[in-house]
């Protein structure tokens, strides 16, 4: 397959299942126009992250007036319509998506006057709003969160005729539309605010360093590191996925960049296409859970929780060791079973002069992290990073910005932000409806009674809750509901704040690996050529520590720094360590040689057993694990000698 036509197809796959990635392709005088308009959006974030920001409901309302009018300018309303001229209808719904934003800006004096008393004119332009949000949430983000809104919407009007404990008194339209769009407690709320200041900024960032090249660099290194080792592309997929997952918060884009190298290399050394589309999909996934920049959900969990987002970070780290180790395990037992070898080392590039050549693309990483320690901002220290990133990339000829790759970033950054500014804003409608009506704690003390008051139980059915929806809905919008709704359930029986907003994090992410709808194991199956049922069963496999690690900081919080010792941190990462090593090995049937049914058995119960926090069961996971393990090198040992 040559170099264009992957290229060609990782944009197919991106476009399929990627909704945000179809956009339109313009040409002439409207393709500068809708740049223009991107780039003036990135300047105004840019000004005002510098020179201090609006008032909460202003510095919203032009965020969304900008993001609005990008929406309906870049996204069609159907995908037979021309991807090459703007139509009539989607004209007038970008100006009155910046118009009605707009509106806020420039009656905001009368509003608060008002203090929340909603004229004629409000209840019009309030209800164009939110109409405009749910339309742009259908193009940008798809039919099931637009599901998910109108349901809420509809429970705020059905109140009185709901049966038991979801009954309440009904709101009126005038109540709905002033609470959604004339509060900082519904569309202008927390998530937008977020997404408003430092969320925009750490997309733009983004963008910066993939235009640097870094990518490619962390592929190369990756591939100067593990390529050698057997089995050595997929572990290179592992590596370099999680090294672009610190600066991309998009699964399935994750997938298509760095799969559209990784796959080819993986189906020629000999793995199967369904499992090398899961391996580039169950590590993508997990770049959303890594540190210091992850998903735009965990800039909201700082917010929701009420933490400084270093704390977040920290809390990640160990989870993330663990999610990527698990993968890289399975991916390692995979290439022993069916024997693949790695690359010719001559064939790799070499790590001494990859840093030498491009390290220093990674140094705004590096500082962002000593940043946020320091006591920064997250808005102040992604502004640093930016300026960095453009500095750095100028160090070496080969790695320099031109003017113009500078401004095309101020453009990419802006359209990369849409999908998550949507997702933001209709979160907020759900928000505002809970808020409003109270379900909240309704649906909180329904789960706590569904479960018997138990806390496993309540976990199960928050985790099968947080899966179902990230079937359909984005991880940011998604955690936004579950904490929402679930989170709270969690914390009523003890449960640090912390880890039950952690723990539905993770599950609104592992969706994307989850059958029966998995995208980012759909995209890799688009790019191997594989069956995508399949290649989500093996992503699930692989992945199978994201579905259990979340349990273990809900259970024990130390591994999430919450009240924890060096000692105590470094006990439950090496014993859940090797309890991963007894869950892949268990998975793929291979641990020094290939596993017999009951010796799988013994292993996932050993590797369950030093998960679980505790000593009694760390020492009898370890047992059974050591077991199994003697007995197989015992068995090579004789194998070898009769051979």
């Amino acid at each position: 397959m040559s170099e264009k036509s992957e290229k060609e197809l990782a944009e197919e796959v991106l476009k399929k299942y990627d909704s945000d990635a179809d956009t339109m392709q313009y040409t002439g005088l409207m393709a500068k126009f809708v740049s223009a308009l991107a780039i003036t959006f990135s300047i105004f974030q840019l000004y005002t992250a510098t020179f201090g920001v609006l008032d909460a409901q202003l510095q919203r309302a032009v965020h969304l007036g900008f993001g609005l009018a990008l929406v309906y300018l870049l996204y069609p309303s159907r995908k037979r319509w021309s991807r090459t001229k703007v139509h009539p209808l989607d004209v007038v719904l970008a100006i009155l998506g910046a118009a009605s934003p707009a509106y806020i800006v420039l009656e905001y004096q009368q509003l608060v006057l008002r203090s929340g008393t909603v004229t004629t004119p409000d209840l019009a332009v309030g209800l164009i709003g939110i109409l405009l949000v749910v339309e742009a949430t259908r193009r940008v983000v798809g039919i099931p969160m637009v599901t998910v809104v109108l349901c809420f919407i509809a429970y705020a009007f059905a109140g009185p005729y709901m049966p038991g404990v979801l009954a309440h008194r009904g709101l009126t339209l005038n109540q709905l539309v002033g609470h959604l769009y004339f509060t900082t407690e519904g569309i202008f709320g927390i998530p937008l605010g977020v997404s408003s200041t430092f969320i925009f900024l750490f997309i733009l960032f983004g963008a910066y360093l993939e235009s640097t090249g870094l990518g490619k660099f962390f592929i190369d290194l990756a591939n100067s590191i593990a390529g050698w080792a057997s089995g050595g592309p997929a572990k290179v997929a592992v590596l370099s996925s999680g090294l672009m997952g610190t600066v991309s918060g998009s699964s399935v884009a994750n997938v298509v960049g760095t799969g559209s190298l990784t796959i080819p290399m993986m189906k020629k050394l000999g793995y199967h296409k369904n499992f090398a589309g899961a391996v580039e999909a169950a590590a993508s996934t997990g770049g959303q859970l890594m540190p210091p920049v992850m998903g735009a959900a965990a800039f909201l969990m700082a917010e929701f929780v009420g933490v400084p987002y270093i704390d977040i970070v920290k809390a990640a780290v160990v989870p993330a060791l663990l999610y990527f180790t698990g993968v890289w395990l399975g991916v390692h037992f995979e290439a022993k079973r069916s024997n693949l070898k790695g690359l010719p080392r001559e064939q790799l590039p070499k790590f001494g002069r990859l840093f030498i050549e491009r390290g220093h693309l990674a140094l705004p990483l590096v500082v962002i992290v000593y940043l946020l320690v320091s006591g920064y901002t997250p808005m102040r220290a992604a502004l640093v990073a930016i300026v960095l990133s453009i500095v750095c990339s100028a160090l070496r000829k080969s790695t320099r910005m031109k003017p113009i790759e500078i401004v095309r970033g101020l453009d990419k950054g802006a359209r990369n932000v849409l999908s998550v500014l949507v997702a933001c804003a209709s979160a907020g409608i759900v928000i505002g409806v809970v808020t409003k009506t109270g379900v909240g704690l309704k649906l909180a003390s329904g789960l706590l009674a569904l479960s018997g008051g138990l806390l496993l139980p309540t976990l199960f059915f928050t985790m099968i809750t947080a899966i179902v929806l990230g079937m359909g809905v984005p991880t940011t919008a998604n955690y936004v509901i579950t904490s929402t709704i679930a989170a709270p359930a969690i914390i009523q029986m003890g449960v640090p704040v912390l880890a039950a907003h952690m723990f539905v994090f993770y599950f609104g992410i592992i969706a994307d690996v989850t059958p029966p709808v998995a995208l980012a194991a759909f995209a890799g199956a688009g790019i191997a050529g594989g069956n995508a049922l399949k290649t989500g069963i093996n992503a699930s496999k692989l992945a199978i520590a994201a579905f259990i690690i979340p349990y273990m900081f809900v259970l024990s919080p130390v591994i999430l720094m919450v009240d924890a010792t060096i000692g105590n941190v470094l006990l439950a990462t090496v014993t859940a360590i090797i309890g991963m090593v007894a869950l892949s090995s268990a998975l793929i049937g291979y641990l020094v040689d290939n596993c017999r049914a009951y010796e799988r058995i013994i292993l996932i119960a050993g590797g369950l057993m030093m998960i679980k926090p505790g000593m009694l069961t760390d020492i009898a996971g370890f047992v059974l694990f050591a077991l199994v393990l003697v007995s197989q090198w015992q068995r090579k040992k004789a194998q070898r000698s009769a051979a």
